[in-house]
């Protein structure tokens, strides 16, 4: 069992360079019989105006611990929790398969943690060790990937997943021309925010401007730098007309960005999806890469550390309409189905990336 043991304070994130994976994804089954089996809510009213409890314990359970990715969103809850007076940990697997998380959620509820915050690796493998949480009055905000809603109290969105899913496919439209064959390489095939992100994709498709271009491929990388290097070369050598690749994930698109650069096909493939300032400089300033993508890792973190501390101190119990306040990042509403949604996505190109740095 990996563990990543309480933050010190440091200064927050600046400079460190992304190599690996943003990003899960959504399966659909046995989720009506998950929500059965949900803990009732509480009885007792939310109360936008109780003081935040101070020592609250959260620990942050990323898909993956050696991911820096992760690393960045759980530094910022962290920061969060020095800001409220918590104590924030991370721990969790090294790989990201679907039931790694299980054994982590079954410690922490013994270690009586007042909060868990998750990124699951599948959003059906956890819920029955969360809804054990859960009743042990654990409250539980997943962020970056989401849990079945019976899992969680609150889900912390990166971004629309409807405004990233189109917004992807417009990205990539204009560096095309809205013309040719375009595949996207993916996380792994069970990531919940990878398919409903995939589903609004092909979605955005079925629009008249975009009758010229055709989906010909999902390929998987398992959000591995290795795999995904390798889906790259066999989407190039089974379709060689390839006009572009969408890759959602930060593993991928640089795994993805690192072949292009290196061959004849670097400039004439377009390539854009989800990735870091840092991570892309380089081949955006190359041109293997036109734009890209993402949120703020470390204020997803943040704002989840915020959201779970709403929740133990009785401010929020995430019913629709429920407000909280996030410290430097503002006040936020619980939206349907508890989710909370960080903003819109930012665009990086050449005018601007060197603006960022994370």
């Amino acid at each position: 069992m990996t563990t990543r043991t309480p933050w010190r304070p440091t200064a927050l994130l600046a400079g460190l360079v992304l190599l690996t994976a943003a990003c899960g994804g959504t399966t659909k089954s046995d989720v009506a019989k998950q929500q059965s089996s949900a803990p009732a809510a509480s009885s007792a009213p939310a109360d936008p105006n109780a003081p935040l409890k101070q020592g609250l314990k959260i620990a942050f359970l990323p898909k993956q611990v050696n991911n820096p990715y992760f690393t960045i969103a759980d530094d910022g809850g962290a920061a969060a929790a020095k800001e409220f007076g918590g104590e924030a940990k991370e721990v969790g697997p090294s790989e990201a398969s679907a039931s790694s998380q299980v054994s982590y959620i079954n410690t922490l509820i013994q270690q009586k943690q007042d909060a868990i915050v998750i990124s699951a690796n599948d959003p059906n493998a956890v819920v029955p060790a969360l809804t054990r949480a859960r009743a042990a009055g654990i409250k539980v905000v997943s962020y970056d990937s989401d849990t079945a809603p019976a899992g969680r109290h609150v889900f912390v969105n990166q971004a629309s997943a409807e405004d990233l899913g189109r917004t992807e496919v417009q990205l990539l439209a204009e560096q095309i021309g809205h013309k040719g064959k375009i595949a996207v390489l993916s996380a792994t095939p069970n990531a919940t925010n990878q398919n409903t992100w995939i589903d609004f994709m092909k979605d955005e498709l079925k629009k008249p401007e975009y009758k010229e271009m055709e989906l010909v491929k999902v390929a998987y990388g398992n959000d591995e730098d290795q795999k995904s290097f390798t889906e790259t070369q066999g989407l190039l050598r089974s379709y060689p007309d390839l006009a572009g690749i969408i890759s959602p994930t930060t593993v991928g698109i640089a795994a993805a960005a690192r072949y292009l650069s290196d061959s004849p096909y670097k400039g004439k493939v377009k390539l854009t999806g989800l990735g870091t300032p840092n991570q892309l400089k380089k081949f955006v300033k190359d041109g293997t890469i036109e734009a890209f993508e993402l949120w703020n890792p470390a204020d997803l973190g943040y704002l989840a550390s915020y959201a779970a501390a709403a929740l133990a101190s009785g401010q929020i119990s995430g019913a629709e309409g429920e407000k909280f306040k996030a410290g430097k990042l503002g006040e936020y509403t619980v939206g349907a189905k508890g989710e909370v949604l960080l903003g819109k996505p930012t665009v990086f190109n050449k005018e601007n990336i060197d603006k960022f740095d994370f």
